[in-house]
């Protein structure tokens, strides 16, 4: 394929607003799946995906196109999650293509996520072609959208935007048309030193990393010496080739193409996302940019729910070997035993791995509650202890101040919406920093701590303004704040897992919410079952779970009394056994989890 006729591009929307059902129309169109093949959400492949309607991972195609003007095209589509949680995604998608399509939908406008993946394309110095979906639904109004999109960027003023039906495939056609027409050619010197993005990877038990590549300059041949710059690890080229979607070997890529390279290298550690790929021989100057490595936002334990822990081990190794943006450790927990702290992107993100541990491994797992790092500064010590599990967070005689840390949040609203957003952002313990006017919207930027980040705000954002407003967060650096750990006592036992880490003015609420939650959730017994939350040494909450029969002295009847004492003297002996919590539901970690934290 002649340079001139490659587009390298990728389709950015938000969540639900038919992404991966024009990506189905364009792979249909363009013949690169047979109809026998051809199925709702091709590219969202995994359980997860179509069970939820999202984009988890990013995949690329390439399709050849037939165009207008009697030539065939190569067009390489790489695919973006719509969520916020998965922007890392995005992000490597972008950096690998020379244009986007944002897709709006007709029936519920520009929403966060649109505006947020348009920065990032502008980032990425792309081509921007605005594309109107679902205008066949009775519920479309085009020319609200329309005015919307307008108003996102001055160059989107006087353009007469494409209007579609990704779901019947009208106006498909005029999109690939726009693609050829409107997102210019890679510029890549294909005689040049061999300079290649990898933006991405996945595992294969027997083929080691293959490297997702897109082409700068140069060209990759089978068996070529390979030189991955960030670590100066040498591979070696055992086969490369393109996704339609299927791994299709090809001989040779060259500048502008996007395709793979399998590398035979068993550790990932050796391979980053956003590394450059050169010739050994040939080596270019140069390295590309490239892009900061994922960074865990939250934090939460995973722990076997039937003692399956190496079943468990083997899955989350797997699953990170796939994910570039999943991190893990090993953990121990006295009422839990052996588990994994693992780093997620979001809430969602955690939600997907849970996810796709039941339905790619069949394991069940105990989630604790989440939280993000802080820097603990003991007494007598001028270095700061790194805690990102409320399980190491030290005695409170011990600390002499925590910090945690803070990002600047930029959020953009209609500005009918803007005084239900502000009190959502106060109720965060953000501080105002900035207020700014884009066109109609207005630009809110705040200096929030992760924590009220990380969790559940952004879903509160989107309830508050109906979809309409966008985050966008920078991490920023770390501050001192006044927090404490609370622990649970169940049965006087302290359950180390269901700690967790807030801040001193929210204690006293969410342990009164969350005692009354753990009176539901904890499993009954023979006898009276106290639960309690402790903070600093203190008991600040508690309820007593009543159990499974009656008391010994209803009804009456003689002998109560001995009965009582006795029942009483049962009570203690299993209190003193009562460290074994392993038999704790998933229910009872819920409780923590829907804390608003």
């Amino acid at each position: 394929m002649k340079q001139a006729n490659i587009r390298n591009f990728s389709i950015i929307a938000h969540i639900d607003h038919g992404k991966s059902t024009l990506a189905d129309r364009i792979m249909e169109q363009t013949h690169t799946v047979s109809e026998r093949d051809t199925k709702a959400q091709l590219l969202d492949d995994m359980e997860v995906e179509q069970a939820h309607g999202i984009t988890v991972k990013s995949r690329t195609v390439r399709n050849h196109y037939e165009a207008d003007d009697g030539q065939t095209y190569e067009y390489n589509f790489i695919d973006t999650p719509g969520h916020v949680d998965f922007s890392y995604e995005v992000s490597k998608s972008l950096a690998a293509s020379d244009g986007a399509v944002l897709l709006v939908d007709a029936t519920q406008g520009v929403q966060a996520q649109t505006v947020a993946n348009l920065r990032l394309a502008k980032q990425n110095h792309l081509v921007i072609i605005p594309v109107i979906n679902k205008v066949d639904s009775d519920a479309a109004d085009v020319p609200r959208t329309e005015a919307q999109i307008q108003k996102l960027d001055s160059s989107f003023e006087n353009l007469d935007m494409l209007k579609i039906s990704a779901k019947t495939g009208m106006g498909v056609h005029e999109v690939l048309e726009a693609i050829r027409t409107t997102i210019p050619a890679p510029t890549g010197d294909k005689h040049a030193p061999l300079k290649a993005l990898v933006f991405d990877y996945m595992y294969d038990a027997f083929k080691g990393i293959i490297a997702y590549v897109r082409l700068i300059d140069g060209s990759i041949k089978a068996d070529d010496d390979l030189l991955l710059m960030a670590k100066q690890t040498k591979v070696s080229a055992n086969s490369l080739g393109y996704f339609a979607p299927n791994m299709t070997p090809i001989d040779e890529l060259n500048a502008g193409d996007v395709g793979y390279v399998v590398t035979g290298l068993k550790d990932p550690q050796l391979v980053r996302v956003g590394d450059t790929m050169t010739s050994v021989t040939n080596t270019t100057k140069q390295p590309l940019a490239g892009y900061e490595p994922a960074k865990s936002m939250v934090f939460a334990g995973f722990y076997p729910k039937d003692n399956n822990y190496n079943e468990l081990k083997l899955a989350i190794e797997k699953l990170s070997l796939n994910d570039s943006s999943f991190h893990y450790t090993l953990e121990n927990s006295e009422a839990l035993g052996a588990g994994f702290r693992c780093g997620f992107l979001g809430m969602l993100h955690l939600q997907i791995i849970r996810e796709r541990l039941q339905d790619e491994y069949g394991l069940e797992v105990l989630t604790t509650a989440p939280n993000v790092t802080y820097h603990v500064y003991l007494n007598g010590k001028t270095e700061p202890m790194i805690v990102n599990n409320p399980i190491n967070f030290p005695e409170f005689s011990k600390i002499s101040y925590v910090e945690e840390p803070f990002v600047k949040a930029e959020i953009t609203t209609p500005n009918d919406l803007l005084s239900e957003v502000m009190k959502l952002a106060e109720k965060h313990k953000s501080t105002l920093l900035d207020m700014d006017n884009q066109a109609d919207l207005i630009v809110l930027t705040y200096k929030m701590p992760t924590s009220e980040v990380a969790y559940e705000f952004f879903n509160q954002l989107k309830s508050v303004s109906h979809g309409y407003a966008t985050l966008d967060t920078t991490a920023l650096d770390y501050e001192v704040a006044d927090l404490v750990k609370v622990e649970v006592d169940i049965n006087y036992a302290t359950v180390d897992a269901l700690s967790f880490v807030v801040h001193r003015q929210d204690a006293d609420k969410l342990t009164q919410e969350l005692v009354k939650k753990l009176k539901v959730a904890v499993p009954r017994r023979l006898y009276p079952t106290p639960v309690q939350a402790v903070v600093e040494g203190k008991a600040v909450a508690r309820v007593d779970i009543p159990p499974l029969r009656k008391g010994a002295t209803s009804g009456g009847k003689k002998g109560a009394a001995k009965k009582q004492a006795l029942l009483h003297r049962q009570g203690v002996n299993k209190r003193k056994s009562a460290k074994n919590t392993s038999d704790l539901p998933q229910e009872v970690f819920n409780a923590v989890l829907e804390l608003d934290l």
